[in-house]
């Protein structure tokens, strides 16, 4: 049960004091802390009635939650009619008194909500064995909820909560009051913000126009002045409400800077304090319990603040050793010493086997620590430094040990790497005292200057982005607001005044980024406006709102004129029909660009998908419906190179149609005879029959581009080629994956010898994916542009496909089906007879398919045989060599790769 214990009084206030509620002059109102149980009760109900009586009691501001949970009809709840606040939320659960005692609850403010929306909460108050139950709430005073909503259900005999008008109280109008299923009659709603005239900014104590509550009210009040308020809508300054409290600095005019406010104040919950209670930390102008991750305790005339920390905040940390949880610095804690500045005991980094104590600095037996790097180190205070058998350890002679260590005695460094062997010394910046390791932010000091601990040769004086000035031989920059001099002297120190020029204005001595406008000064707000040589002056006496120029009053920023009292009609009907425009353009927008997207989409799917329907060259030829189109150079533009190959190379492009505005992004494969016999300016029956070929696992030909050189145009597809794909994603392809696509290739290339199509160059390389679990073959016939007078052709270059060639297309040039098969391997047909040499012991007359498209996929994209050079590959097919078994394949896959049936 979470209960703050001691009732929680302001300190200086006696507990039966009850300050008066309005008025100038009122003592320090009675503060009690809340709790946050919910409804976890513990003990009995004659035990929650003492807790609660305990806390409450004279208690005028609860900071936090009221919750009042299992309280039995016989006990005396007039100790809280006291209470005219509370900070966080009500709850009132499964009580069976009569009546609730806070008739003089003005405001609940919701700092914090029951079940995350309510910040009153009243369920199950009554007994279904007895009568006894919650007949009225007594809420006559609350007319204002600052935030959250109300919930008030299952009351059996609570009467007349639905005759309130609760969406009066609550401030937040886009909240609905949850109240049903309770009793009837009961005293109804007297003061309500309906009443008042259209001028009022809220609440009011009557009818008329001048009879408004002033802005911070809260609640309502009894007069105009902020000090009539029942409560406070953002904060109470002794009896006053203000939107803020007195903050701690003040602008001077004399010295054009913002100095302490001796009449400061700090925020406590709505209250303004000039001291924090016990166990609060001052945080700029607020009590807290506690300073944020980024900020540290300090401790300034008696007065507990939070500071933010310069570099990493304090954090002490349990040491290793004897009596402590750990016994040395390992991999399992080390990270437990992130950040600490302070070792509560010893750091152990190995257990040594050494006798006896009393050492500070003990390391010895480190076989790879080249240097120590403790840059920070500048006194052993006590205990023996003890440094040997560290056969890499450089640097230790040039450390002046004797300087860090008061007892000469205590020292013994012995048995490290010699000096002569070393060859290693401190960088050329540090001075003589020496080093800890390489490098300029290793030194013990430095010969010339100092930036943020790192040794450099000077301070950007003159030149650089940052411009620094000196303190001693450490380098510090200017102040933000200091202007960049070009070959000169910026700063001669780090504040706002010691600027040579400012950056942007200059408000007496210091340089600031704006003039004053609006700071509180020690009569009112503090206003300034720039004169031509960018220098602060004061706007003239009656300027209230600022100025704009050196007219006197003339020049005075015009106030804001009266609002008319249609002001709020007018405002919210141009609102409203501010917002009908907004939606209505939206929504057409919206509308325009769909149908732009579906247009779009429709015009790509009709040019992918309809052909040209040209009939073939040669009249016997069978009467294929080609769907390939002849391009025009005009309408294909290259974007970039995708990569190469034996044939061309392929090229990511753009296809824009005669007549259209549309771009399909579409891939050009540039086709190009290097020995010069071939042309492409005709279009021949083989491209025509390569355009006519359309199927689900081959990639379809789009169109063709006759020319120099032939382009070959195709659907573009992103994810790119099988090889790249299995490579990347090996750990997420499952085998039934790898099993689908083996099908679908073999289906694209049974297609392809329907019509009677050569591949000639089938690798995974050459099969793309269209989606992750559809692959199409590509590249096929591309080799008969090249070589239409027969079926075979010579390689003589360096790409030359011989891992994925069968041996008659190695020794003779000699492209069938049956090589396709030996390079895909899953096809049930031998190759072509070898006419010589003779087959090897075994062999059927025919070469056997090796399956090497097969085994890249089952190998997620190994390269086969290698490390064997190429012309090594037809012998060790000659003589039975296969490639081994994959370690995904099963015996029976691979017998399907490396035999026929």
């Amino acid at each position: 049960m979470d209960v703050a214990i001691g009732g929680g009084m302001w300190p200086g206030v006696p507990g039966g004091a009850r300050p008066s509620p309005r008025g100038t002059h009122m003592s320090p109102p009675a503060v009690c802390a809340g709790t946050l149980n919910g409804l976890s009760v513990t003990g009995d109900a004659q035990h929650q009635y003492q807790t609660l009586h305990k806390m409450y009691n004279n208690c005028e501001i609860v900071m936090g939650n009221l919750e009042i949970v299992l309280i039995d009809h016989t006990q005396d709840l007039s100790f809280l009619q006291t209470i005219r606040e509370v900070t966080g939320y009500i709850l009132i659960a499964m009580n069976v008194f009569a009546s609730l005692p806070l008739q003089n609850l003005r405001v609940i403010r919701g700092t914090q909500f029951y079940e995350e929306k309510y910040a009153l909460f009243v369920l199950l108050n009554y007994n279904p064995n007895t009568t006894h139950a919650l007949r009225q709430l007594g809420l006559n005073q609350l007319t204002e909820i600052l935030a959250g909503g109300v919930y008030i259900e299952k009351n059996e005999q609570l009467c007349h909560v639905d005759t309130v008008e609760w969406r009066d109280i609550m401030r937040d109008p886009r909240l609905e009051p949850v109240v049903g299923d309770n009793g009837r009659a009961c005293d109804c709603q007297k003061l309500t913000k309906t009443i008042c005239a259209p001028q009022c900014n809220g609440r009011c104590f009557g009818r008329a126009p001048n009879e408004c509550c002033h802005e911070e009210c809260a609640g309502g009040c009894t007069g105009p002045r902020q000090t009539h308020c029942f409560a406070c809508r953002h904060f109470n300054d002794s009896g006053a409400c203000v939107p803020l409290c007195p903050q701690p600095l003040i602008y001077n005019k004399l010295t054009f800077q913002l100095e302490p406010n001796p009449d400061t104040k700090y925020q406590y919950g709505g209250i303004c304090v000039r001291s924090c209670p016990h166990n609060f930390v001052v945080d700029q102008s607020s009590c807290v319990r506690a300073c944020p991750n980024d900020k540290m305790e300090v401790e300034k005339n008696g007065l507990k603040m939070c500071e933010p920390c310069s570099g990493l905040c304090p954090k002490a940390c349990e040491g290793t050793g004897a009596g402590s949880k750990y016994q040395t610095v390992d991999s399992s804690n080390i990270d437990t010493f992130v950040n600490c500045t302070k070792i509560l005991g010893n750091l152990d980094f190995l257990i040594t086997g050494l006798e006896g104590r009393g050492f500070s600095l003990l390391i010895m037996k480190n076989e790879n620590v080249t240097s120590l790097g403790l840059r920070s180190l500048r006194e052993v205070s006590a205990g023996r430094v003890y440094i040997t058998e560290n056969r890499r350890l450089c640097y230790l002679h040039t450390v002046q040990w004797a300087a860090l260590s008061r007892r000469r005695a205590d020292l013994d460094i012995k048995n490290n790497k010699p000096r002569k062997q070393e060859g290693k010394v401190c960088d050329p910046l540090c001075s003589a005292d020496g080093c800890w390791g390489p490098g300029p932010e290793q030194c013990l000091s430095c010969q010339h200057y100092s930036r943020r601990g790192v040794c450099v040769a000077s301070c950007h004086f003159t030149e650089g982005e940052t411009r620094e000035f000196a303190h001693g031989t450490e380098c510090f920059e200017c102040h933000p607001e200091c202007e960049l001099i070009e070959g000169g002297i910026t700063c001669n120190g780090s504040g706002a005044d010691t600027c040579t020029r400012c950056a942007h204005y200059r408000d007496g001595p210091h340089c600031v980024e704006s003039c004053p406008e609006g700071i509180l000064g020690e009569r009112g707000p503090i206003y300034k406006y720039p004169d031509a040589s960018r220098e602060c002056r004061p706007c003239h006496e009656n300027c209230t709102r600022g100025c704009v120029g050196a007219w006197g009053a003339w020049g005075c920023a015009e106030p804001r004129p009266p609002v008319p009292r249609k002001a709020p009609t007018v405002i919210a009907v141009l609102v409203v029909s501010g917002l009908f425009l907004s939606c209505s353009c939206f929504l057409l927008s919206l509308l325009y660009w769909r149908g732009k997207k579906i247009q779009k989409k429709r015009a790509m799917r009709r040019y992918l998908e309809r052909g040209e329907s040209l009939e073939p060259l040669d009249p016997s030829e069978k009467a294929n419906k080609v769907l390939a189109r002849i391009f025009k150079e005009t309408e294909l533009k290259r974007l970039k190179v995708l990569g190469s190959g034996v044939f061309g190379t392929v090229h990511k492009g753009i296809w824009i149609p005669d007549g259209d505005s549309i771009k399909i992004p579409v891939s050009i494969k540039v086709i190009q005879d290097w020995s010069g016999q071939q042309s492409f300016h005709a279009v021949t029956d083989h491209m025509l029959a390569i355009g006519s070929l359309d199927h689900a696992y081959i990639v379809r030909l789009l169109g063709i581009c006759p020319g120099p050189q032939l382009q070959l145009v195709t659907q573009l597809l992103p994810l790119g080629s099988l090889l790249d794909y299995v490579r990347k994603n090996r750990d997420g392809i499952s085998p039934q994956l790898l099993l689908n696509w083996c099908v679908q290739v073999a289906k694209g290339m049974y297609y392809l010898e329907e019509h009677r199509m050569v591949h000639r160059n089938l690798a995974a390389r050459n099969v793309l994916l269209k989606s992750p679990s559809q692959a199409q073959v590509a590249d096929f016939g591309i080799a008969d542009l090249l070589y239409p007078d027969d079926k075979k052709y010579f390689y003589n270059e360096v790409k030359t496909p011989i891992k994925w060639m069968a041996l008659e297309s190695i020794h003779f040039g000699k492209y069938t089906h049956q090589s396709d098969v030996w390079s895909y391997g899953e096809h049930g047909r031998p190759a072509a007879p070898l006419p010589s040499p003779p087959p090897p012991p075994g062999a059927d007359g025919g070469a056997v398919p090796a399956g090497v498209t097969l085994w890249e996929m089952m190998t997620f994209g190994a390269e086969p045989y290698a490390g064997i050079r190429l012309a090594e590959v037809p012998d060790l097919l000659e003589k039975g060599e296969r490639l081994s078994q994959p370690q995904i394949c099963t015996i029976d896959v691979y017998m399907v790769m490396v035999k026929c049936e």
